[in-house]
């Protein structure tokens, strides 16, 4: 079996992730790479830091694929005193590309969304909760029986790669719930679809105090309940399930490549303390 080129892994990609479905404030695509290079070694991540450009260098890898975009704002200099710098450096020298699939990821079928719906329970014909764009966002279905707020809490701890922060749950850990919302990365810009959709939990990230208060008052205790599941933790789930579908893609086109998925934990924090009481908890390896 013979290499593909970076142009034929990225056609592929494109097509699992069309560029033109992500959002317009979006950076997405090809960052760095020569068209023409092979591609032998295929290494997944959700974010494109120092250590996961390193430890995909290190593993042999010719092109690394982000989740989240690397050049996301403007950028004046590519000088190694700094993170961004460095990072293209170092992919640059090692002759690893960079491609990211980011709003177009979260939109696609499957995609971060069905990835965390899957880790939640539902069904794969969960539908999308929202529309943005013309494009599906989010997904919402029931749970094959009704559980509690607290079981299922920690079903989904479970289902996640393990972070620090865990999850953080408002609502009675004893409520009956069955319809569950979901939205991979930040999402507290959704309240409304969520509460149009009927959910009785909405799973998601990055709830800012505000948003997420006004939710719960709005709620009036009940149902929506929220669980904050981290960044990093909702949008990793897809990364396996992506590199194998490339894998398996290329195949069939009769190309032999390898696809490996990042062991690096890049939630970026380490431990939590309790507030007024209590010792840390340990820290965990990146």
């Amino acid at each position: 079996m013979t290499s593909p080129t970076l142009a034929e892994t990225i056609r592929v990609l494109d097509g699992f992730y069309p560029p033109d479905t992500a959002a317009d404030w979006d950076r997405v695509g090809l960052v760095t790479g020569d068209a023409a290079q092979e591609i032998n070694r295929i290494h997944f991540a959700v974010d494109p830091t120092l250590a996961v450009i390193e430890e995909a260098r290190d593993s042999g890898a010719d092109l690394l694929v982000t989740h989240h975009p690397l050049l996301l704002r403007g950028v004046h200099s590519v000088a190694t005193t700094t993170a961004k710098g460095a990072a293209i450096t170092t992919l640059v020298v090692a002759d690893l590309a960079l491609y990211c699939a980011h709003t177009n990821a979260d939109v696609a079928t499957p995609g971060v969304n069905d990835a965390l719906a899957a880790a939640c329970g539902l069904p794969t014909d969960a539908e999308a909760l929202d529309e943005e764009g013309g494009q599906p966002v989010g997904r919402v279905g029931d749970l094959a029986q009704p559980t509690t707020l607290g079981a299922f809490s920690r079903a989904l701890a479970a289902a996640l790669p393990a972070a620090p922060a865990g999850l953080r749950v408002s609502g009675d850990p004893d409520a009956v719930v069955r319809r569950i919302a979901v939205m991979g990365g930040a999402g507290d810009d959704r309240f409304d679809a969520v509460r149009r959709s009927g959910a009785d939990v909405y799973v998601t990230a990055d709830l800012r105090h505000h948003p997420a208060l006004e939710a719960r008052e709005e709620a009036r205790s009940g149902a929506p309940y929220l669980i904050d599941a981290g960044h990093w933790a909702t949008e990793s789930l897809w990364l396996a399930d992506s590199a194998a579908r490339l894998g398996a893609a290329l195949a069939a086109q009769g190309y032999d490549v390898q696809t490996t998925v990042s062991q690096l934990r890049t939630d970026p924090w380490d431990f939590v303390v309790p507030t007024g009481h209590g010792e840390p908890t340990e820290p965990k390896e990146r």
